[in-house]
């Protein structure tokens, strides 16, 4: 079981730690509009978070989500032609909120509100590059194997710095 996250937007990864130790490393796609905590900015916000909730379990791969709930489709090449504006949410959610008042929690900047996710997308689409609209995509495989490692309520930080120099900050439990 991990029990910290750490994505580093300047490398693209997503780092898993279990007992302060290294564990786990993902290639990521982070947002295309780069970093920012506003609503409506498109971009992906920095600081302390939790994963707040884990949605999808038992779901199958590719599993197309719509408002947090499954349409009962499955991701195709030609569902994604026939819907080509779709941002395409896969396979299960790992909901964020932010933990730090006025940076990425509460108002214009709260990360919950704003519907930030770390979920699944096509195959198709590449890892490695900002491509998202603030969201943190994952390859369905690799989402499957880290929502299963990872409880709700583990911390997740996310900075622009290339190295993970993660330490245990602890999130506001009051919402």
């Amino acid at each position: 079981m991990l029990d910290a996250l750490h994505i580093s937007i300047a490398d693209q990864c997503l780092y898993g730690f279990a007992a302060g130790r290294l564990r786990l490393r993902l290639a990521v796609s982070t947002a295309l509009n780069g970093p920012g905590e506003r609503q409506g900015s498109g971009c992906t916000p920095r600081g302390r978070h939790r994963v707040r909730a884990k949605i999808g379990a038992g779901l199958p791969s590719g599993a197309v989500l719509v408002g947090r709930r499954w349409t009962g489709e499955i991701w195709t090449p030609e569902l994604a032609a026939h819907f080509p504006q779709r941002d395409w949410i896969l396979t299960r959610i790992l909901w964020l909120s932010g933990c730090e008042p006025g940076r990425n929690r509460l108002g214009a900047v709260d990360t919950f509100r704003r519907y930030i996710y770390l979920h699944g997308t096509p195959d198709s689409e590449p890892m490695g590059v900002p491509r998202s609209h603030g969201c943190i995509r994952l390859r369905n495989a690799d989402l499957l194997a880290l929502f299963e490692q990872v409880p709700a309520g583990c911390p997740v930080f996310i900075d622009e710095a290339p190295c993970p120099q993660w330490q245990a900050l602890p999130c506001t439990q009051g919402d």
